[in-house]
């Protein structure tokens, strides 16, 4: 009994220290946690340096991608193909090509101020083989308006500032490939339409990563994305990355937020 005990109280602080890049996690979260918002800064951090237009998302961004690992996958391809929609500052791209140096990249960022920084970072870190793609992965091809926010939540459904940007049809972009080892999707409430207009070509993808956002008066569809996976052969996972107490009463992540469910879903196929 005493050492479940132990091991419940000391799980999470075992985790954070127990890798290189956990223990960098609280080395940049001590720094930048309390740095006001939406002020662009130059970080460094394991081997990189990147521009930052907000500390506090990109503190979490390298949790998510570089402590967690969250986008980690195995693959026999000397040069797999990735997918990266909602690329944002380059955090996944970087980390994609620390995993397989050898990686195909194309690369969506939507917000048009982000993507510079994107390609800014890239080049900081001496990446010059990433395909980005200044677009909205979308439905069609006749652009989209979107909402910056000035971090890593541009969406088609927020209230912010609105401009139109030039989309792509994830569809036809699909399409171009006959294998595609890692689709990543994090399009701010965007990926259920998308994915449902995609569910024929999604035979030749091996893995893939969704981020499903239920945005506050708007219908919640999960149900439909989750029945495109399943349609297309794969298994998946679901890790809540809001959690609420007392979800009967608190309807919603935090006052003020616009979203009352955000998920990370992994999709796979067992024989990869």
């Amino acid at each position: 009994m005493m050492k479940l005990l132990l091991e419940q109280l000391f799980r999470e602080q075992y985790h954070l220290l127990r890798t290189a890049e956990s223990r960098e996690f609280l080395r940049l979260l001590a720094r930048y946690g309390d740095a006001p918002r939406y002020q662009t800064k130059l970080v460094r951090f394991l081997n990189y340096q990147a521009v930052v237009p907000d500390s506090l998302s990109f503190v979490w961004q390298f949790k998510e991608i570089f402590a967690d690992q969250s986008y980690r996958f195995r693959t026999s391809v000397a040069r797999p193909v990735i997918v990266d929609c909602g690329a944002n500052i380059g955090m996944s791209c970087l980390y994609f090509k620390q995993l397989y140096p050898q990686a195909q990249i194309t690369a969506f960022e939507a917000d048009p101020t982000i993507a510079s920084v994107l390609v800014q970072n890239l080049t900081l870190n001496h990446i010059t083989d990433v395909q980005v793609q200044h677009k909205a992965v979308w439905v069609h091809n006749q652009g989209i308006h979107i909402s910056q926010e000035g971090a890593d939540a541009a969406s088609v459904h927020g209230t912010g500032n609105r401009i139109e940007v030039p989309s792509q049809r994830l569809r036809d972009t699909l399409e171009a490939y006959d294998h595609i080892d890692m689709l990543k999707m994090d399009i701010e409430g965007a990926e259920t339409e998308v994915l449902c207009d995609c569910r024929q070509q999604l035979g030749g993808v091996q893995h893939m990563f969704v981020e499903y956002h239920a945005y506050l008066g708007q219908p919640q569809n999960l149900s439909e994305l989750l029945a495109v996976m399943t349609e297309a052969g794969f298994r998946y996972f679901i890790r809540h990355v809001q959690d609420r107490t007392t979800p009967f009463l608190n309807h919603q992540f935090r006052n003020g937020s616009v979203m009352d469910l955000q998920l990370n879903i992994f999709a796979y196929r067992t024989e990869s």
